[in-house]
């Protein structure tokens, strides 16, 4: 009788895809799953539109599903650009972006009623509809025509020269209401050159530091365990700080001139990993801030406002009362606040449709909803960050860096003065905040970060492509 052969069972092996199909796997994950994240962004900010409409007039609003479709036409369009001309990107940075523009609109949608009932004011929510989606073709067009973020090195000069240009060019048109001089007038149309600038800004900084930075992180001498700046390479430091003083001294913009500063001292500290470059930056920015804030009137008086506000709102003076009222907003709204729809936001004048908008999250929202809003900024930050990091060349490395540097530093500047923490300066909230230029501006960036990400994710793929079983091959350890 023959032996019966046992039934061997045997684990199924896992098998690899082919190597070649590592990179566009991981791509398509990447495009998936920021698929996913627009849905999720369309139904959230299309439930907020109707709970400002069921909030405010009792009934859903009568343009609920034009704006579901705006949202979602924007978003489709976005999304295809990114998967056909930029598949290795970062799947969060252009939700993240969808999102944060479409609770403006909602904000908006929120605030108009209230601003007409109160002083007759126009509608502005579809003027910023309008604006988003000029910002997202921008975006789009600039995804096509720059399919590599490394050209910009050759244009940094010319860039650097029409950003100071832009940057002085408003000290020679009127101030807005409180004084301070931001403007380009040419006919009817408007403009904030300064939300550009940082862009331009940046993009020197980035080739500057790639072509200079050994000689500024490796010379000097060390003081009390510090290595100080050489004079020689000093130089650049002072002149962008005696630039960003004449921009507070002429045109009065505290925010820009911080920002404008501040990306320096970033990008500076990035390249050259020196502690020394920002102790220099923090004490030459304190030290222009004191003599500008004793001299010019303007920023004084926003000084005074900061150190006392209670006082100035008793007073009844106008203008500087903004903080004492942002104040009681947000101590209106405590932890959860009054609902969306709910408060009174319009108390804040204007200025409750650009830099104070922060404070109808805070009422409306609570300290839930404004710690969610900055949540997602940071994360936006972060993944910025993130980009920089992965990158491969310095320049895109710099470059990406100092744009995030830009966004976190305009957002601090601006929720810092709504909250009382720093002076106000201003500055639109990116994104969220009404004004066109601040919105097409900022979508570049975007547009400039998702390049360097996709640049960055190609490179990743195809070291995945050749050794799949390294440890920091994402698309390795997708396929296993």
């Amino acid at each position: 009788m023959a032996a019966e052969t046992p039934f061997i069972t045997q684990e199924p092996v896992a098998v690899s895809p082919p190597r070649a199909r590592l990179g566009s796997l991981l791509a398509a994950g990447h495009r998936r799953t920021e698929a996913l994240l627009l849905l999720l962004t369309v139904a959230i900010t299309t439930f907020g539109q109707a709970q400002v409409g069921l909030a405010v007039h009792g009934q859903l609003p009568g343009n609920l599903g034009q704006f579901a479709l705006s949202m979602a036409l924007l978003s489709f369009a976005a999304h295809l650009a990114v998967r056909r001309f930029a598949p290795y990107a970062d799947p969060l940075i252009l939700p993240l972006a969808v999102l944060i523009t479409g609770l403006g609109l909602v904000l908006l949608h929120r605030l108009d009623p209230a601003y007409a009932a109160r002083y007759g004011s126009d509608p502005t929510a579809g003027g910023q509809l309008m604006w988003s989606v000029i910002g997202v073709a921008v975006c789009i067009g600039a995804l096509v025509a720059l399919r590599d973020h490394r050209r910009l090195q050759r244009y940094i000069y010319v860039m650097m020269a029409v950003a100071l240009v832009l940057l002085m060019a408003p000290a020679f048109f009127p101030g807005d209401t409180y004084g301070a001089k931001r403007w380009i007038y040419l006919g009817g149309l408007s403009f904030q050159p300064g939300e550009f600038v940082k862009i331009m800004i940046a993009v020197f900084f980035a080739g500057y530091l790639t072509l200079n930075r050994n000689a500024l992180a490796l010379t000097g001498r060390k003081v009390l365990g510090m290595r100080l700046p050489p004079g020689r390479q000093f130089g650049p430091i002072l002149a962008i700080w005696a630039v960003s003083l004449l921009v507070l001294i002429f045109e009065r913009d505290l925010g820009t001139s911080l920002i404008f500063f501040g990306l320096f001292v970033v990008m500076l500290y990035a390249a050259t990993q020196r502690t020394s470059w920002i102790v220099t930056g923090l004490l030459m920015a304190a030290l222009g801030a004191f003599v500008v804030g004793s001299l010019e009137p303007h920023v004084h008086g926003r000084v005074e406002a900061w150190l006392d506000p209670f006082a100035v709102y008793a007073k009844d003076t106008g203008g500087s009362d903004q903080l004492a009222q942002a104040l009681f907003s947000f101590g209106s709204g405590g932890l959860t606040g009054t609902g969306l729809g709910q408060g009174h936001p319009e108390l804040i004048a204007f200025a409750g449709r650009s830099d104070f908008i922060l404070t109808t999250v805070g009422e409306e929202l609570g300290l839930a909803g404004l710690t969610a809003v900055l949540l997602l900024y940071a994360l936006l930050v972060q993944r910025g960050l993130r980009t920089a990091l992965l990158a491969r060349d310095p320049f895109g490395k710099l470059l990406a860096a100092g744009l995030s540097a830009a966004l976190m530093l305009q957002v601090f500047v601006v929720a810092g003065g709504v909250t009382g923490l720093i002076p106000l300066t201003g500055k639109a909230l990116p994104f969220l905040a009404k004004g066109g230029s601040s919105l097409v501006a900022n979508w570049v960036m975007i547009a400039i970060l998702l390049r360097i990400s996709d640049s960055a994710g190609r490179h990743r793929a195809a070291a995945a492509e050749s050794d799949p079983e390294a440890p920091d091959s994402e698309a390795g350890a997708a396929a296993q």
